[in-house]
């Protein structure tokens, strides 16, 4: 029951949009949403905890639930069939925050299948950018965005909320601040499902850091309550789940079979897959992840079992599998020998994903999307590879096993820059950067500072001269680092000022004594943007 509603001021410059999206009818829709599932929320939030701590005081280890093998060896079953416009998404367009107007417009006029409309790892979620992001993404679906095609010709908006594990603070219902994948679902749903259903094409999702089939049971109850609250056929909304946790490799089966009647398939990524092996086990030395830019990638075999174990799993339920996003950016010179290399990297590694059998990827750079689209073409027939079953077994052991290799300083500059420069673009309202010719967002700054805490704890070996990593090591290269990164980046005092406190912020986060699961959480919650500081 909704007792009591408390909605923030709107955002300086954005008067217009606010009063456009919190009409008194969106206002009450998602009361009432957050009022009907907040329990939940906070059960499955528990659960996470639970089943963290049960894990560290038995030091167990995932494995296939015996108490879901009925789900699995059930050969029956199926997902609902894929919407047409479904069927084909070789390439999305990744990391595409609506807040920034210019890069929505450009991957709205793109020949991409796909965007993936994020509110998550690369948004930063100020009130201003879920505003001005969510009003423009109503925009598009009503065809108001200058010389951009009908939403009906566009590439199709896979809307991405944000992950359970984070708050909106700008609404509070009955007293509490509301679930920020609630918020931007709810506004989202609320303002664009009715002419996405009327133009075949949406509303479809991204579900971002589901961990277990209980977290996909309650969005499949979202779904349910939407579509009977909004009058649609049960069905209509279709959602995308993100397998970026290593507990979820284990019940993609039990993940798909709860959204089976909303299910658009499973989605493997890359860093925050490998950064949930830390934030789970990193307190094992069994469980160090060696250095991520020399022997982590999708070739290794936990990665290599994933993507195989995912693909196998969606395509005998009917449901389509896709692959990570290619983080690189292309030079601007076409003509260039750095040209040629980038794009030759991107194919090499997306052909390998192609190969395993995926039906789409994401790319960052939309110069890259006709490239890719000629590879789909080069080595698949069809919109799709939902024909094509790997013959594959894989085991609790090909998902639990370590790359071999070790860590390089390279490698904890690399990291201690990233995760740097994540915080100091946080602060500055935005949620991924460039750096060293490709973007990066929370998904690569969660697996750096990852490794940098991890690599502490254990105090990992250098390959350079088999010194140990410590905190004095770090803050050392810290300093360094930042003084780098100072004649890189600031132009002014207050520049200075950020990425100062972003070093400080950084150091804090690694030398903790327990895990911060999330960056993210860990900015928003304790730091809440640090807002007026700059």
């Amino acid at each position: 029951m909704v007792e009591k509603i408390d909605l923030g001021v709107p955002p300086a410059g954005l008067e217009h949009q606010y009063q456009a999206l919190f009409t008194q009818g969106a206002v009450g829709f998602l009361a009432e949403l957050a009022s009907t599932f907040d329990k939940d929320v906070d059960e499955i939030l528990w659960h996470r905890t639970a089943r963290k701590v049960q894990i560290d005081l038995s030091n167990s280890l995932p494995n296939f639930p015996s108490e879901k093998s009925q789900i699995r060896e059930d050969e029956s079953w199926t997902v609902l069939p894929i919407p047409r416009r479904l069927q084909n998404r070789q390439v999305d367009i990744g990391d595409t925050a609506p807040n920034n107007t210019e890069r929505f417009i450009k991957a709205l006029r793109s020949s991409a299948q796909g965007i993936q409309v994020d509110f998550d790892d690369g948004n930063c979620p100020t009130f201003y950018n879920q505003i001005k992001g969510i009003y423009n993404v109503c925009e598009a679906v009503n065809n108001k965005l200058p010389d951009v095609p009908p939403i009906s010709e566009a590439p199709v908006l896979m809307l991405r909320p944000r992950a359970w594990n984070m708050v909106e603070h700008n609404m509070m219902v009955n007293g509490r601040e509301i679930p920020g994948p609630l918020f931007d679902y709810g506004l989202l749903i609320y303002h664009t499902a009715k002419t996405l259903y009327e133009k075949e094409s949406g509303p479809f999702f991204y579900l971002s850091k589901v961990e277990s089939f209980l977290e996909a049971r309650l969005w499949d109850r979202i779904f349910v309550w939407t579509e009977k609250r909004m009058d649609f056929p049960i069905g209509t909304i279709k959602a995308t789940v993100l397998i970026e946790s290593v507990l979820a490799s284990f019940e993609m089966e039990e993940i798909l079979y709860e959204l089976r009647d909303h299910s658009a398939g499973l989605n493997c990524g890359l860093w925050d897959y490998s950064a949930s092996f830390v934030n789970k086990f990193g307190h094992r030395a069994d469980f160090l992840l060696p250095d991520r830019s020399k022997y982590v990638n999708m070739e290794k075999r936990f990665l290599k079992s994933y993507m195989d174990l995912l693909v196998q799993t969606c395509h005998r339920r009917g449901a389509p599998a896709t692959g990570g996003m290619a983080a690189l950016l292309l030079p601007g010179d076409r003509e260039s020998e750095e040209y040629e290399r980038v794009l030759a990297t991107v194919k090499r590694l997306k052909l390998f994903e192609i190969r395993a059998g995926v039906d789409g990827f994401m790319v960052y750079d939309i110069g890259l999307v006709e490239s890719m689209q000629k590879l789909f073409q080069e080595h698949i027939k069809g919109p799709n590879q939902l024909n094509l079953i790997p013959e594959v077994t894989v085991t609790q052991t090909d998902l639990l096993t370590m790359p071999p290799g070790g860590v390089t300083l390279f490698g904890l500059k690399y990291n201690i820059a990233v995760g740097i420069l994540f915080i100091e673009a946080w602060y500055r309202g935005e949620g991924h950067f460039f750096f060293r010719g490709q973007v990066e967002d929370s998904a690569t700054a969660e697996i750096s500072r990852s490794q940098v805490w991890q690599w502490i704890r254990h105090g990992a070996k250098l390959e350079d001269d088999n010194s140990a990593v410590t905190r004095s090591l770090v803050k050392r290269l810290v300093k360094e680092v930042e003084k780098e990164l100072q004649d890189l980046h600031c132009v002014s005092d207050r520049d200075n000022r950020r990425l100062r406190t972003a070093a400080e912020m950084f150091l804090e986060v690694v030398q903790k004594r327990d895990f911060p699961e999330f960056i993210t959480t860990y900015l928003n919650q304790e730091h809440t943007f640090l807002q007026g500081r700059f």
